[in-house]
Order: structure tokens, then sequence, then C-alpha cells
């Protein structure tokens, strides 16, 4: 397993070298080149003045300086907080404030749309705009810089990326539930790279394959896809979903053979005319954040008569929990599967103890995929990040898991 989420680019570049990592709009960028798109974004942080451990907001649509910026944060030692672009500036700014975050790369529309906002963000001290020459001063009093001047430095210096521990925090994922305010995960680089190893194996993922990425990069299961693409050196497609009609026609133009989406984004997948030999490509697709209903998952099968289906479970705050065998589909299609590699799951009473076969419980995950827990929230933390009686680790203290609040049968 690799240790440092930064790796999965900055090792695949000499070995993947010319072979495709990224396209977008037609531009297709090679791993090598991506490799050094992160060198130059990472140099540029440290130049900054970045220390390791900072945070460095990416508030963007998905495109190729998106995908430089985290991986080059992560590479610089910093840690990254992709940002919904969907969200609107107040809540930008609370995420701003919540983490402390220093460095800011938006865009000059974005920038203008927050510039009320940013006096609650004291900590933000530079932003980065990708798409013109940045003025002296933004709102709020941060200094600005353009893309074109943080990527003019040299490459980064890697001993903060060998300093990194696989259990040091890398990135902060923002998921809202259904109350209160949105909650940063903590999630280390053994929860990102130990992810990507898993999700790839059970996909079966290979260099040959090529990634529609639809999902926010700010949502676990989008972020997953640069992550699982990248360790195996497939190509990730970056696509800002707006239409049914978009997936369809990305599909066709890029030979996709691979695609995770929502519920809502697979019934409205579901409905459209596919051209056979374009649906024929697919090997698989993965279905998360929500149950698939049958109707949709049959019209699937029956449109892209190639691809294995794969339904997934899991929460941000243990990164993937369970899938469903492909081969079970048919049979057992309302069932969670099973855990997925490197995870273990539990289905408990509420005194800890395992439930019997046909009885529900909490769900309850546990092993290297369980985050770090929230950020600045030691209360929230408490209540979702819990031992189980009688599991320890080998240094004999208990072994904190995820306990879900999910209902299932076992």
């Amino acid at each position: 397993m690799r240790r440092h989420v930064a790796n999965l680019v900055l090792e695949a570049a000499p070995r993947w070298g010319t072979r495709p990592a990224l396209r977008f709009e037609g531009t297709e960028v090679s791993y090598a080149e991506l490799g050094a798109r992160v060198e130059r974004v990472a140099g540029g942080l440290q130049g900054l003045g970045l220390e390791p451990g900072e945070r460095v907001a990416v508030y963007l649509e998905k495109r190729l300086e998106t995908v430089a910026a985290l991986f080059g944060t992560a590479a610089a030692g910093g840690v990254f907080v992709p940002v919904n672009p969907l969200l609107k500036a107040r809540q930008v700014a609370y995420i701003l404030a919540d983490c402390n975050v220093k460095v800011l790369v938006t865009s000059s529309l974005r920038l203008k749309a927050l510039a009320e906002d940013l006096a609650q963000c004291p900590d933000l001290e530079r932003i980065v705009l990708i798409d013109a020459e940045a003025p002296d001063e933004a709102p709020g009093g941060a200094r600005c810089l353009s893309w074109t001047a943080l990527t003019a430095a040299d490459p980064a210096d890697p001993g903060a990326r060998e300093a990194a521990g696989a259990d040091d925090l890398t990135a902060i994922l923002y998921t809202s539930g259904s109350t209160g305010m949105p909650k940063g995960v903590m999630l280390s680089h053994r929860n990102l790279c130990l992810g990507a190893e898993s999700v790839s194996g059970y996909l079966g993922n290979t260099a040959d394959d090529r990634i529609l990425a639809a999902l926010p990069l700010s949502f676990d299961a989008g972020l997953s896809q640069l992550t699982t693409g990248f360790h195996v050196g497939a190509c990730v497609v970056l696509m800002n979903y707006l239409f049914p009609k978009d997936v369809l026609r990305q599909c066709t133009a890029e030979g996709i053979t691979g695609i995770t989406a929502v519920p809502p984004l697979w019934i409205q997948i579901a409905g459209l005319e596919w051209p056979p030999e374009v649906a024929r490509r697919l090997r698989y697709f993965a279905n998360t954040g929500g149950h698939m209903p049958r109707a949709t998952l049959d019209r699937l099968r029956a449109v892209f008569t190639e691809a294995r289906p794969f339904l997934m479970y899991g929460l941000t705050e243990a990164f993937r929990s369970t899938y469903l065998d492909p081969a079970e589909a048919e049979r057992r299609p309302g069932s969670m599967g099973k855990a997925i590699p490197n995870a273990e799951i539990l289905v408990l009473r509420p005194d800890g103890r395992p439930c019997d076969p046909g009885e529900t419980g909490e769900l309850v995950h546990c092993g290297p995929l369980v985050s770090l827990g929230y950020w600045n929230d030691p209360e929230r933390t408490a209540q979702r990040f819990r031992p189980v009686p009688g599991r320890t680790l080998a240094d004999g203290t208990p072994e904190i898991a995820v306990w879900s609040g999910d209902r299932v049968r076992t």
C-alpha cells in the first residue's frame, strides 16, 4: 500500500508515463504531465509558506486545475479540502472558517460571489485564481495571486511528504447530515490509499479502464474515482454533470468503461436511449449514496448487457462499507452484500453484543478505513466513533469503530 496519497500520482508518473491520466473537455493529460503539475503546485504552496497540516480549500468545478490543486496540496504536506461547487457563499465561508483554511484555490467568478462572506474567514491568507490575473488583495484582506504565478515555482521539497505518516491527516470532506451544520470528516493517507486499493480490487479496475467522474470531488465516492483510477493507471474523464444526456455524450465520445453514480442519476440514465455499441463498452456500473430501485436496476442491466452491476453502501466516516457481488444482484437486489476488502462489518445490539442470524441491529464498521473523526468536533466524534466491547488493537488500546446508526438485518 502507498502510504502517501500524493504518491498515487507521483509514483504513477514514471510508471505509466505517456498513458492518459485525465481528460477534460477534449484535453488529455498524461501521468507524466499530471505528476509535473502536482509537483509545481506543491512547490508553489510551499513557496507561499504553507506548513505541514495547514488547510487548502479548492472551490471549483471539476477541471484539470482542481485535480492538480488537491494532489499538489497533499504533496506539499498540506491538507486539502474540496468544497462542493454547488454550495452557496455562506456555506462555503462556514467551511473555510471551520477548518481555518489558509489558502483558497478558486475562480474569479466564484471569488466575486464570496466577497461579502470572506470577512468570516480570518485565517485565509492567500487566494489563487485559476482564470485571471489576480488583484493584489481580495475582500477580507487575503492576498491574491494567479494560477500561473503559483505554478511557476520550483518543484516541491519532498521532505514534508517523506516525513508524513500513513495515519496523518491529508483531507477533510464536509458532509451534511439531516440536521445541523456540515461535519468535516478527517481522512488519513491510509484511508485514501487503502480505499483506492480496496475499490479497484473488487471493481477489477485496470489501466485499460476509462472511468467517468460524474460525482462531485467533495463527495467521498467522487474523490474515489480519482484515487481508484490513479491506483491502477486508468484514465479518468472529468465531467461536470448538467443533464442525463451529457452522460451519454461523454460515454460515446470517451469510450467510458466504468461509471459510479447515485440513484437519482441512475434513474435518469436508465431512461435514455443508448446506442448498443456505446452500452456494450461499459464494463461495470456502480451505485452508491442510497438504495437503487429494482426497476432501475433491471432497466440498466437490460441496457448495459456486458456490464457488471455493483450495489454499494458506505458512509464518509468509513470510506466504503459493503458491496453486493454482481452475481447476487438478481437473487438479492435488496441486500447490502459483504464487506469490501480491508474492512470488517459487524451487526451489533445496543449493548455491543453480535446479533444472531436474522436479527436486526446497528451496522458498525471496523478496520483501517475508519476515518480520524470530525474536524474540531470532539462531541460528535465521541458519539459516532466508539470502541466495540472486547476488541483491542495490538498495543492493547481499544479499537475505535464507526457506529453508523443504520439498522440492518444479518
